[in-house]
């Protein structure tokens, strides 16, 4: 039984490699939004680290989904009742709205006494991945299979709404409302960034429905089909004509949403292929970062934006701004190593700050299950 648990677990640890790939993407972007000089900014490098830095957001939504419905299975697989599954996915999304709401709460009393208390309500990703739970959660009712279809049609419905939703006049609706569901380029709206979240409850349930030999064909249709949605996204999207009155492409397009998607898949094919027959059991630094992304973004976000290197504030030069990026990720890596060594050694009792801090050889704790 144990043997089979950790090789399931290596078979998902692609997905924690994946996720830690977005958190490392996502702190060189918020890095060189933060640092670079207002004059480098219209430049390549800037450009370029924006570009990249607009997909974190894209794989950090599909891979929750995918735990989200890994959750829900297990609930099913144990024979609860609809009632209980519910109640178990509605705390998986009030864990996430906690967590939000510290996290705004601890930035602002950090930033007091600049920093705006209308911050304390700002919709971030943390706040739209649980507002899209707590609107899911009807999903757990359902079978494994059932959901499989359910959320891909879900996922193509928000994509396809969204630039509807954006052409509702918003002068009556009430402003935390509208920043929790219209698109907006200031907030993480559930249009449209929540139909990620219902593509990765569709992938998470295709991944329990395989067996163990039938992960790595699975890995080369998501290549496939990733491949065709991004091409074809694409080729749509530089049309003439649109079935919409008014779309823009960086903020509501469902061209830009399948592109991205497109994208995410073939990353997850690209880390399967690597942790199973790349990386082996060695330690990883993607992975690392991974299975503690909550405590990356956490801390990377306080000393990004926050007070502590306001003399450097949009004045640094690129290089400048690659060598803060370059320390930070060492220094998320020594808090990572830190917390998931604390974890493992909780049990044996401490005996070296070496100890503590340098790379595992075994197998990290499983993020990926959500069971």
């Amino acid at each position: 039984m144990n043997e089979q648990k950790t090789s399931a677990a290596g078979r998902l640890a692609f997905i924690d490699w994946t996720r830690g790939l977005a958190a490392v993407v996502m702190i060189q972007g918020h890095t060189f939004d933060s640092f670079t000089r207002a004059d480098l900014r219209p430049k390549g490098p800037f450009m370029l680290s924006q570009f990249f830095g607009g997909l974190p957001p894209a794989i950090f939504l599909f891979l929750t989904g995918i735990t989200f419905a890994f959750l829900m299975h297990s609930r099913e697989k144990q024979g609860e009742t609809g009632w209980k599954r519910i109640v178990a996915a509605l705390k998986r999304s009030r864990y996430l709205f906690l967590i939000a709401f510290l996290f705004r709460l601890q930035l602002y009393v950090f930033g007091f006494p600049t920093s705006p208390a209308g911050e304390i309500l700002r919709v971030d990703i943390l706040n739209c991945m649980g507002m899209a739970m707590l609107l899911f959660t009807p999903m757990a009712v359902f079978s494994t299979r059932e959901r499989i279809k359910l959320c891909t049609i879900l996922g193509f419905v928000i994509a396809g709404l969204s630039p509807v939703v954006s052409m509702i006049d918003p002068s009556g609706v009430p402003k935390l409302i509208h920043a929790y569901f219209f698109p907006s380029y200031n907030y993480f709206g559930f249009f449209p960034w929540a139909s990620y979240l219902a593509f990765g409850m569709a992938a998470g349930s295709i991944l329990r429905t395989v067996g163990k030999d039938g992960i790595e064909r699975l890995m080369l249709w998501c290549l496939v089909i990733g491949l065709g949605l991004a091409l074809t996204a694409q080729y749509f999207s530089n049309l003439p004509y649109s079935i919409y009155p008014k779309s823009e492409f960086w903020l509501n397009s469902p061209a830009q949403i399948l592109i991205k998607l497109g994208t995410v898949l073939c990353l997850l094919s690209v880390a399967f292929l690597w942790v199973n027959y790349g990386a082996g059991n060695r330690w990883s630094f993607f992975r690392q970062l991974g299975t503690t992304s909550l405590i990356v973004y956490w801390v990377h976000i306080e000393l990004v934006y926050g007070r502590w290197f306001g003399i450097w504030k949009e004045g640094l030069s690129v290089p400048q701004v690659l060598t803060f990026t370059a320390v930070l990720l060492v220094l998320m890596t020594f808090i990572s190593l830190g917390q998931t060594r604390f974890r493992l050694l909780g049990q044996t009792g401490y005996r070296s700050i070496w100890q503590v801090f340098k790379p595992s050889p075994v197998p990290l704790p499983r993020r990926a299950s959500g069971d």
